[in-house]
């Protein structure tokens, strides 16, 4: 009796279960690569030219994030210091430290000292500082506790899932304009009262806020975002100009 299947057939199984083994090892390492630290960064700590301990400079000395980076309210792209930020101090205070010798050395050459970059926006990703700070989005939402950092790391993955989030519920985030630059506040810190005085509160809210204890999150940032009319892009062209 004549085969009623073609003798190719006979290695369908066969191809079958090498194309299973093969798709699944590609997941496998696609989830593997992409979906951990290795590939957002989260937790990368390079090594610098002068280990700067931001927790010393901005927790115990009360310095403002804006005195190094000083363009991050002004332009696109922030600033890591200039050596005569650095010097403004160091020309007295600990100028005999010898982990300061890559600062002195910059300061007589006039070469900048090279500092390591931690976070790069590739080119194809358009990100505006200024527009983020000016309206209620903290260094800490993208940077973490960094003033409690004695060696800085990339504390969030800021991947475009990451950035989607956000741009779908500022309100999570926003926070007053002038506690931006504050790492330690919280919801809890604001006055109910005060805050409906300054903002106001959302239109279609029955609950007077002013009355309450404490507010949320949430209600602060309904509250900012219809305050300042946020409405962050979500499509490709918001980012990928």
């Amino acid at each position: 009796m004549a085969n009623f299947f073609p003798r190719w057939t006979n290695w369908i199984p066969l191809k079958v279960i090498v194309c299973v083994i093969v798709i699944g090892c590609g997941l496998t390492a696609a989830t593997w690569y992409y979906a951990t630290p290795k590939y957002t960064k989260v937790g990368y700590q390079p090594i610098q030219p002068v280990p700067f301990p931001h927790d010393i400079h901005v927790t115990q000395l009360g310095m403002d994030c804006r005195y190094c980076h000083s363009f991050v309210e002004v332009a696109a792209q922030s600033n890591v210091p200039n050596t005569a930020t650095c010097m403004n101090c160091h020309t007295q205070v600990a100028k005999d430290n010898p982990k300061l010798q890559p600062v002195q050395e910059s300061w007589k050459s006039g070469e900048p000292v090279e500092w390591v970059w931690l976070y790069r926006t590739v080119d194809y990703v358009y990100y505006n500082h200024s527009a983020h700070v000016n309206r209620g989005i903290s260094c800490f939402t993208c940077h973490g506790p960094v003033n409690h950092m004695s060696v800085v790391h990339i504390a969030q993955p800021h991947s475009m899932a990451w950035c989607l989030d956000c741009h779908r519920h500022p309100e999570n985030y926003l926070r007053p304009d002038d506690q931006v630059f504050n790492l330690d506040w919280k919801p809890e810190d604001v006055k109910p009262a005060e805050f409906v005085a300054k903002y106001g509160q959302p239109g279609d809210t029955r609950e007077d806020f002013a009355k309450k204890k404490q507010l949320t999150q949430a209600e602060i940032g309904q509250t900012l975002k219809q305050r300042w009319k946020i409405t962050p892009p979500t499509n490709c062209q918001g980012c990928h100009r």
